[in-house]
């Protein structure tokens, strides 16, 4: 897998070096009024280009740390849980249930007013 990426990033910079030297020339760009930049064109894109992804940098490198922070928290309430599962029970004695049911006299009171 590793050849894999490292052919992908060989072949990816090949051609940015080719493209930029296929179009290697000036241009003029305003930045403001008043304000004018000379530079080549690949270096523009290139700018362009990391101004751009610099937004879904910042917006994936938040999301990642967001859900390493609930991974963490899932894991340690695993191990929580688990520890929990795992200790030993300590067996009391249950004490004497009485199964005998009350007496039919016993249920309604006699006393009548």
């Amino acid at each position: 897998m590793g050849i894999l990426r490292t052919i992908i990033w060989v072949l990816l910079t090949a051609v940015l070096v080719i493209f930029a030297m296929a179009n290697w020339i000036p241009v003029t760009v305003t930045i403001w009024p008043g304000q004018v930049l000379d530079t080549k064109l690949p270096v523009l894109i290139l700018t362009a280009f990391l101004i751009g992804s610099i937004p879904m940098w910042i917006a994936l490198r938040t999301t990642r740390w967001s859900m390493k922070r609930r991974l963490d928290a899932s894991e340690r309430q695993a191990a929580d849980l688990r520890a929990l599962a795992n200790r030993p029970v300590e067996v009391t004695p249950a004490a004497p249930v009485n199964d005998v049911p009350p007496a039919p006299t016993d249920l309604f009171s006699t006393d009548k007013p």
